[in-house]
């Protein structure tokens, strides 16, 4: 079967379930968008990688990284390769060098993954023809309202006041926000501060 590389063109607060988020796959080269809905951290681990945040602690994926590449394994690439029932099922292909093996894993896990081992995203035609959606024009899911707060999760500090601070205060916001880490502030006070070098 045909593999069809996938690409993030999105992830967002999701509208229709309550403390989870939506990831949307894109198709290289085509108009065909995979909406899968994860969890709160899964997509928190996702964006952090995807702005580059760093935190000031290993996150779960982090560790499943190094602790790979501390044994010379990598991903070599993740493939969405069943839907059953609304859920999606993939795998990562791993190797040693030696061997190739495949491990099965919950899809949110697999892009928070492959987005740190900077791996390719498979799926295949079946999964696109049930499950996709079509784009028409440009139009595009960008990295937002990932700072939204589910109601299950503490609220973060609002920011508001953020626009009347000079640079320096908001660095020094910025590195306590990830020492706490905060990530959904940081990611606010980041946006600030490239909004303030843009203009």
């Amino acid at each position: 079967m045909k593999k069809i590389e996938l690409d993030i063109v999105g992830l967002s607060y999701s509208q229709t379930q309550s403390g989870a988020y939506a990831l949307v796959l894109g198709e290289i080269n085509g108009r065909r968008r995979l909406p899968i809905i994860i969890g709160s951290f899964e997509a928190q681990a996702i964006a952090i990688e995807i702005e580059k945040m760093t935190p000031s602690r290993p996150l779960t994926h982090d560790l499943f990284k190094s602790f790979a590449e501390a044994y010379h394994i990598s991903i070599q690439e993740v493939v969405i390769y069943n839907l059953v029932d609304g859920i999606f099922y993939s795998k990562l292909i791993c190797t040693d060098g030696k061997k190739t093996l495949e491990i099965d894993a919950r899809t949110s896990d697999a892009i928070a993954l492959a987005v740190r081992f900077d791996c390719p995203i498979y799926t295949y035609e079946f999964i696109l023809s049930s499950a996709g959606i079509v784009i028409e024009g440009n139009e595009f899911v960008y990295l937002e309202n990932i700072s939204e707060t589910p109601e299950d999760i503490t609220p973060v500090n609002p920011v508001a006041g953020f626009s009347a601070l000079s640079d320096d205060e908001l660095k020094s916001k910025l590195q306590d926000a990830l020492a706490e880490e905060s990530y959904e502030k940081a990611a606010k006070i980041r946006d600030e501060l490239n909004r303030r070098k843009a203009s």
